[in-house]
């Protein structure tokens, strides 16, 4: 029945004199997310719409699912869209189109006409009335309700016709890589993917990091942090996820510092570390899966401690969330479900019995003095052995 989309976008509207710039990237992105569906698109721009028109039989289900994981698009409308040969013949349109979209055809409704062509013998006003007037005596158990409609008909008059009357939920956002690109410090758990998933909804590209330290985090570990940059990249597209191998630094921390300091010192590392790949690859921040007073490593303090090493700006997006809070988007986006696979991250196998949750900035750059004879060459090595795995 449906042989195209129209797409609805949200905030690029008011972007403009530069609307067309988030406009080419959202078709982009739009025929990046229609590649794998079973079917051919055309994805083009036409007097400030978006249209995916598909070029014979294609997987309707599947497409819908591809474009609703696409940040940018506010809504999906599988439209109709037939040749201008009269209002006769347009009323024929709508009347099949009512028969099979609605079939129970006792609802109320509201037909809401827009001229883009303005050589159309009929204006809006007229069409919504004579369209109104067909449409009763096609069925008549429909009644029209111009104030709160069950069914709200849209019939646009451009070079083609188009007449749609669902709208899709899409997710909102902005088109990737239309705001730059971030690092993403990315662990098993599960608030590092939402927090992903959060700021690649505003636009931003996003590589990723993760911290190994076999033997004491396995294979599967790592797999599993695999497994949930690709079930991000479903909506940020591609992730460069980069595999820190972390274990000799981690065991020299553990060895020269005060234990209760080990988390606090191994973050501070990890943000060095993730810092330097970032610049290294064209990020301009870095982003992580921190809540304010969630684990010892989160407080206040501990947040201060951490960002004092950085230079480029730390984004938190879930930093005032409840742990719920965080849940509900896991399962939203199907992360939840990978997140706790129980196999143990490295921070999680180092963690001290009792670490300190108000750490003094000044007292933990003392603990790292006892670092100097070997950290730099243990970072060198961790970064040149760098192994970067391209997940989609």
């Amino acid at each position: 029945m449906f042989q195209s989309f129209l797409i609805k976008y949200g905030e690029i509207g008011i972007k403009g004199k530069n609307r067309f710039l988030f406009e080419d990237a959202l078709v982009k992105q739009i025929k990046h997310a229609l590649k794998n569906v079973d079917g051919e698109f055309e994805v083009f721009k036409q007097q400030g719409r978006i249209y995916a028109e598909a070029i014979g039989e294609f997987d309707y289900e599947e497409a819908i699912e591809a474009l609703k994981k696409v940040f940018g698009i506010v809504g999906i409308c599988p439209v109709v869209h037939v040749e201008d040969e009269g209002f006769e013949m347009l009323s024929q349109a709508v009347t099949e189109y009512m028969k099979k979209a609605h079939p129970e055809l006792n609802q109320t409704f509201k037909v809401n006409a827009r001229r883009a062509r303005k050589n159309y013998p009929l204006d809006s006003m007229q069409i919504n009335c004579s369209m109104g007037e067909k449409l009763l005596e096609a069925f008549p158990d429909m009644k029209v309700d111009v104030h709160n409609p069950d069914i709200m008909l849209n019939i646009e008059i451009r070079e083609k016709i188009y007449i749609y009357s669902q709208i899709i939920p899409g997710p909102g956002g902005m088109p990737v890589g239309t705001n730059g690109k971030a690092m993403l410090l990315l662990s098993g758990g599960i608030d590092s993917p939402v927090a992903g998933y959060m700021v690649s909804k505003r636009g931003v590209k996003i590589d990723a990091i993760y911290f190994h330290a076999p033997p004491y985090t396995s294979e599967r570990a790592k797999q599993k942090v695999v497994d949930l940059a690709k079930l991000v990249a479903v909506y940020s597209g591609p992730i460069y996820l980069h595999v820190i191998n972390f274990t000799d630094i981690q065991l020299y921390i553990y060895e020269k510092c005060p234990h209760e300091e080990l988390t606090i010192i191994m973050r501070r590392y990890m943000m060095r570390i993730a810092e330097h790949i970032a610049k290294e690859t064209g990020s301009l921040g870095l982003i992580t899966g921190e809540s304010i007073g969630q684990v010892a490593s989160q407080t206040m303090q501990s947040l201060a401690a951490t960002n004092e090493v950085c230079t480029m700006p730390v984004i938190r997006p879930v930093i005032s969330f409840d742990k719920q809070d965080i849940v509900d988007i896991s399962q939203k986006i199907n992360t939840y479900e990978t997140s706790i696979l129980p196999f143990e991250d490295c921070c999680t196998i180092f963690v001290a019995k009792h670490p300190v949750t108000k750490p003094n900035i000044n007292i933990i750059k003392r603990s790292e003095k006892n670092l100097e004879e070997k950290i730099d060459e243990l970072i060198e090595t961790a970064i040149r052995t760098d192994e970067v795995i391209i997940c989609d």
